[in-house]
């Protein structure tokens, strides 16, 4: 009776808080977390961290814009189909932010279609205030930030339409798409448009391969906004989580090596924890 009283009786939490088993998870989270924090820490005080790789995709943004404005002919930006909370959406703020500015400079039109309602306010926000440091308020017209529907095939359908009517000479596509992205590219390769997008819906990334001029995979259009916006908590958590995941990878290898080396592996001893 005792022994089963004892098999019974609940396994007291380590250190006064967490539950046996996961306290090497706990604290490789807490690691995880404390590199991104002190990224972010060292990117606002301009102090020295590994730089972020620039990706090809964004050198043929200034050459899109370029050669649209040679043609006189428009920009197309689209954010996808996501809300204010999904992470794409973000990112695609930072290059709406950045293509802005450029298109401002070159005295470009810019049209921006928009299914959310909330991301349409957001993106009015941040084109207008992309011309005012630009210097040239005056160009700047909300007519061409349009809300199209929220249904993802009618808005699909008034994307189409505007390249009909006004074959945009660049097409750029960031954020989290759907079964659109195969439609719109289509679209754009129709109208002669340099394309450039970019989505972390993997399923929709074979679409964008085969059909754009350069894409962006995955989580680059997190790398990629972050390059371009040089936001110091942008930069910090892009340069932490990849540090995190080199250290993931180095315990995988070590990992692999204890277990075919060792009677006991203590990455795993040290895990289960």
């Amino acid at each position: 009776m005792e022994f089963i009283a004892a098999a019974a009786a609940p396994k007291q939490p380590v250190l006064g808080f967490l539950a046996p088993g996961v306290v090497g998870q706990f604290f490789t989270i807490m690691l995880l977390l404390l590199l991104v924090y002190v990224m972010i820490q060292r990117a606002k005080a301009g102090l020295r961290i590994p730089a972020i790789r620039k990706i090809p995709g964004l050198d043929a943004v200034p050459e899109a814009v370029g050669r649209a404005t040679e043609m006189g002919r428009p920009v197309h930006f689209s954010p996808g189909l996501g809300s204010v909370s999904n992470p794409a959406t973000f990112a695609a703020w930072a290059f709406l932010a950045y293509i802005a500015k450029i298109c401002a400079q070159y005295d470009t039109r810019l049209i921006n279609t928009n299914r959310d309602y909330l991301v349409h306010a957001i993106n009015e926000e941040i084109i207008k205030q992309a011309y005012l440091e630009a210097g040239k308020p005056e160009a700047y017209n909300p007519d061409d930030i349009r809300w199209l529907s929220d249904s993802q095939f009618a808005y699909a359908t008034g994307v189409l339409g505007i390249f009909q009517r006004e074959r945009p000479a660049a097409n750029i596509m960031i954020g989290y798409f759907y079964a659109e992205s195969l439609l719109f590219a289509e679209a754009g390769h129709l109208s002669g448009a340099i394309q450039v997008a970019g989505t972390t819906n993997t399923t929709q990334l074979p679409f964008f391969i085969v059909s754009c001029d350069y894409t962006l995979l995955g989580e680059e259009i997190y790398a990629a906004s972050a390059y371009v916006s040089q936001e110091p908590v942008l930069v910090g958590s892009v340069v932490g989580q990849d540090i995190g995941k080199i250290l993931v990878f180095i315990a995988i290898i070590l990992g692999t090596i204890f277990e075919n080396t060792m009677k006991t592996n203590p990455l795993t001893a040290l895990l289960r924890k």
